[in-house]
């Protein structure tokens, strides 16, 4: 018996899916049959993730969004929907991080980050929800991290943006799931993409020994974006009907050796 993908008849929206976890959540996605639409700003690497869908015989867009802005939203999901119809899948994916000690840290540096991880999660769920809950359900998945819930050196504004959306994920699967939406949180620990490399070498830079030691005694190894994307896959899918309101550890058992 062949065995049908996972995502099939699905469509897919990605933020920030034009590198990283969210081209390889993308990929795989395409994979499982879902068509595609990634928001982002960076239109190189967005293009290039959909022509890699498109050369693998899967559907996908691109669409320019910056995701602090409720106008670029509104516009990009208008776009989606004329192109692809009602989308089933959410994956919010967008952010970025600062690794700099609270003291050093600047009022504008501290609204960027807040901006780009909560601000933009907040104004993509919004949006995303009604119209979600109005066409039947579907399934959202929120990128927070292990430093959503544990305290790490050097992180303060990124671990304070990543708890919020955790929190916004479980807020979610509460007041939306009679409404058949399922709402979970990925927690990634460290993963193998420009974003993940660039918080090691920048941790290393400041006297914490991640690329060595640290590694060895916090995950075991790096996290691979494929990993990740796996994880991402099962929740948006039928395989996860009642999964809701999870943060889901991609971090081979990091938070729970805390």
């Amino acid at each position: 018996m062949v065995q049908q993908s996972k995502l099939e008849g699905k469509t897919a929206v990605i933020t920030g899916g034009a590198s990283g976890m969210g081209r390889a959540t993308a990929l795989l996605f395409a994979q499982e049959g879902a068509a595609v639409s990634i928001f982002d700003i960076n239109d190189e690497e967005g293009q290039k993730t959909v022509q890699m869908i498109r050369d693998q015989g899967g559907k996908a867009s691109y669409f320019h969004c910056d995701v602090t802005k409720a106008d670029d939203i509104d516009a990009a999901f208008e776009a989606s929907v004329a192109e692809f119809g009602s989308y089933d899948v959410l994956f919010n994916h967008a952010g970025s991080i600062i690794v700099k000690s609270l003291h050093e840290t600047s009022e504008e540096e501290y609204d960027w980050l807040m901006d780009l991880n909560v601000k933009s999660a907040f104004l993509v769920c919004k949006r995303a929800v009604k119209e979600m809950a109005d066409n039947g359900g579907g399934s959202i998945i929120i990128t927070s991290s292990i430093a959503a819930e544990l305290g790490y050196a050097l992180e303060s504004v990124y671990c304070m943006s990543k708890a919020a959306v955790l929190q916004l994920s479980r807020t979610i699967s509460t007041e939306y799931r009679d409404a058949g939406i399922r709402c979970n949180a990925i927690c990634p620990g460290f993963v193998e993409t420009a974003h993940g490399l660039k918080e090691i070498a920048e941790l290393d830079a400041a006297g914490q020994a991640w690329e060595d030691s640290g590694m060895a005694a916090t995950q075991g190894r790096i996290c691979y974006p494929e990993e990740v994307a796996r994880t991402v896959v099962f929740l948006a899918s039928d395989d996860a009907s009642f999964v809701n309101g999870t943060a889901a550890y991609v971090d081979n058992g990091w938070h729970a050796k805390g």
